[in-house]
């Protein structure tokens, strides 16, 4: 499939593909190239569907928490390793 971008850059995906996809896309560029990755209505319940039963009984809120506090922790041992 092919599409090109208007006069002011927008570009045009089918009816099909929005009704496949949706209607919300992450654009990530590449050096030779970009690719739109579809995002979820509800992005949380997209990853619960993807990991499974990983997330079940865990809020938005002790996910956030969790990251973080993996995130300082790594960015800790970092700082020790230097």
């Amino acid at each position: 499939m092919g599409t090109t971008t208007d006069d002011r850059g927008r570009l045009y995906l089918s009816k099909d593909i929005r009704e496949r996809h949706g209607e919300k896309y992450h654009v990530v560029e590449y050096e030779d190239h970009i690719e739109l990755i579809p995002i979820d209505d509800d992005p949380l319940e997209g990853l619960r569907e993807a990991v499974g039963d990983a997330f079940d009984g865990r809020s938005v809120e002790e996910l956030r928490t969790e990251a973080r506090e993996a995130a300082s922790e790594e960015a800790m041992d970092d700082l020790r390793r230097d």
